[in-house]
């Protein structure tokens, strides 16, 4: 069979699948595509070529007057990226509509059933994901980045975690994880991140002993905002 061209070429396929599951289907119906009833359940389904904004918002609006809302439209011949799918289909979820894909052989779908959206539900199954966000909001100082940008360094609590051992190194000479965890640096990240020495910073001068390299040396200039922050924190941690 051909392709889909129309909305209308899905029509067909959708009307017969609501009609073997009992509904009676009404086309056309004050401006919505489709209209199914079983009972007194009703059902409206918008027909587009498109997954786009406006048939989401449409969608919405069709929950107004609607027990359930689908939205049906051609099943990709290419499938997009399966993370940026998966992001597609959990707005669709989010607003608790349906979808309905139609294939070129008119062949029907259902992808997605509408139902209520369990936000607590959501919230429980990316508590880890939570976690990791809120703790590294709380790993950082200072609000140091510009919200929005794209392909620019950042400021993260790691490189704040780096910047606190280069601290340590610039105000009390070369000193071992072991020491650096003393005076205040992370218990779990000092030997990894002198060790992994990601910004270039630390050089092993003895064995488990480290100091600062002329990068160091240099971060504590360039990032001397927060430098000033860290230095008060480890003189109030071994005051």
């Amino acid at each position: 069979m051909s392709d889909i061209v129309l909305e209308r070429d899905m029509y067909i396929p959708v009307r017969d699948f609501f009609i073997s599951k009992g509904y009676e289907v009404r086309s056309e119906v004050n401006n919505c595509d489709v209209c199914a009833m079983k009972g007194d359940e009703l059902i409206i389904i918008e027909l587009k070529k498109n997954l786009s904004v406006d048939l989401l918002v449409q969608g919405a609006k069709r929950q107004k007057t609607a027990d359930l809302v689908y939205i049906a439209i051609p099943k990709p011949k290419k499938r997009t990226s399966f993370s940026k799918w998966r992001d597609i289909c959990h707005l669709i979820k989010r607003l608790e509509l349906g979808l309905i894909l139609v294939s070129s052989k008119k062949t029907i779908e259902i992808a997605i059933h509408p139902e209520a959206f369990d936000r607590d539900k959501s919230i429980r199954q990316n508590k880890r994901k939570r976690d990791k966000l809120i703790k590294e909001f709380n790993g950082r100082h200072l609000d140091m980045n510009v919200g929005g940008s794209t392909g620019e360094k950042l400021m993260t609590s790691y490189k704040e975690d780096a910047l606190y051992i280069a601290c340590c190194l610039h105000m009390y000479g070369p000193l071992s994880a072991a020491k650096l965890k003393k005076l205040g640096a992370d218990a779990k990240k000092t030997y990894s991140i002198v060790y992994n020495n990601h910004y270039g910073w630390f050089k092993k001068i003895d064995k488990g002993v480290y100091s600062l390299t002329d990068e160091g040396i240099k971060a504590l200039s360039t990032f001397k905002e927060i430098i000033e922050i860290l230095k008060t924190n480890i003189q109030n941690f071994n005051g």
